[in-house]
């Protein structure tokens, strides 16, 4: 955990320094962690949570961090519903999925279950993060009703760890 805080002091000492590259960063990072078949390798709740509360008591501007987050996992949902889309059941030919079948199918159990409130809950929900938005597109969830969950899940995500946690840092830090 020292290590990873020592890291995060690092990352936000140089987006003090480099500025311009902090937002191109926290929207890479995001996007990473909300695309289905990168989200096993990009720890971002993890990464923001604590990148958050050091942002925060360090003095940086949350607000744009909080927005490059958003946007940034917005459109990574966007891309899993798409490659649902695009593959259909066939995606669980490929990785993770082909390693990890129960993960697609309890993906597709939650949805079914929850609609299009799975959208909603599936990005504060590691597991599912990975994989809800491609079931969305695999059973063809109308284009709507699913962007307008995406986009309100992910504002929520993003200003909830960045802000919000930010925010925390900032008044722990006084």
């Amino acid at each position: 955990m020292a290590s990873l805080e020592q890291a995060m002091h690092a990352l936000v000492a140089f987006m003090q320094t480099h500025q311009e590259w902090a937002i191109p960063i926290i929207f890479a990072i995001a996007f990473g962690e909300c695309v289905a078949l990168l989200s096993w390798l990009v720890p971002a709740t993890v990464f923001f949570t604590t990148f958050g509360a050091v942002a925060g008591a360090s003095g940086l501007n949350l607000v744009p961090l909080a927005l490059a987050a958003s946007f940034g996992a917005g459109c990574g949902f966007w891309v899993s519903y798409w490659l649902g889309l695009f593959l259909g059941p066939r995606v669980d030919d490929y990785w993770p999925f082909r390693n990890n079948p129960q993960m697609l199918a309890r993906g597709h159990a939650f949805f079914e279950k929850w609609g299009v409130l799975s959208i909603l809950i599936g990005h504060f929900i590691g597991p599912l993060r990975a994989v809800i938005a491609t079931v969305a597109g695999i059973v063809n969830m109308p284009f709507w009703p699913f962007q307008i969950a995406n986009w309100l899940a992910s504002f929520a995500w993003g200003f909830g760890l960045l802000y919000g946690v930010g925010h925390v840092g900032a008044l722990l830090a006084r």
